[in-house]
């Protein structure tokens, strides 16, 4: 884990350019990570940005079975519950392609977030660095389930998985890996969109402590945004 966050920014006129690049960038770090290691380990984030990048991965060619897939985070909600990211990325995606059940691994939430937060945390023993690990950008600078004054878990000695309570988006009962486990990982590629998040995004790039800066690979973090995030050009 670096001790210094190294940001690769990236503009786009739209979000359906966003969107499309975003899911490029999945299949390329795929099927590197396959012909490397034979097995791709990728993190999830939740939102409406990822939804139409995963929508869009039903149809690659891809070996599904060298295929793990995490969560970033997950609200305290019953399995199914519209609202659980794991139930997104199943409607949008995985209910559609042939990736073994057993090589999801899904946050237990419904458990409750100390419990869910430990059983995840035996999921992950084992697990070296992950290949790719996908974030979204909050209007409040948080990322996964980091929120502003709460433990973002950035020390090396940090639990790879820690328990939220009093989230200032409901649910307030929420589980998340912390930003020392979401840096471990080869490549990391934040997606954000819209106006609204604007302020995050300039906090971010002043220099701000916010919990986006706090995801610090050995690598480059590639941040990929629309053109309403900054005032400035697209590429």
């Amino acid at each position: 884990m670096n001790s210094t966050q190294v940001c690769c920014w990236h503009v786009y006129p739209d979000v359906a350019l966003l969107q499309e690049r975003a899911a490029q960038a999945v299949v390329r770090a795929a099927s590197q990570a396959i012909a490397a290691r034979g097995t791709f380990h990728v993190v999830l984030a939740g939102g409406s940005t990822p939804r139409a990048v995963y929508e869009s991965l039903r149809d690659i060619a891809t070996d599904w079975a060298a295929w793990h897939v995490y969560f970033g985070d997950e609200r305290c909600l019953p399995p199914q519950h519209p609202e659980r990211n794991s139930a997104m990325a199943f409607a949008a995606w995985l209910d559609h392609v042939p990736l073994p059940r057993s090589q999801i691994h899904v946050i237990p939430a419904e458990k409750g977030a100390e419990a869910g937060a430990r059983e995840y945390a035996q999921t992950l023993q084992g697990v070296g660095p992950f290949d790719l690990v996908l974030l979204g950008l909050g209007e409040d600078g948080h990322t996964a389930s980091l929120f502003p004054g709460h433990d973002w878990g950035r020390a090396p000695d940090a639990p790879p998985v820690l328990a939220v309570h009093g989230a200032p988006k409901l649910p307030a009962d929420r589980i998340s890996l912390s930003a020392w486990r979401l840096s471990q990982t080869r490549q990391v590629m934040f997606l954000a969109a819209s106006a609204s998040k604007r302020h995050a995004v300039a906090a971010w790039q002043a220099g701000g402590d916010i919990p986006a800066r706090a995801i610090r690979p050995d690598t480059e973090v590639d941040v990929l945004l629309d053109a309403s995030c900054l005032d400035g050009g697209a590429e």
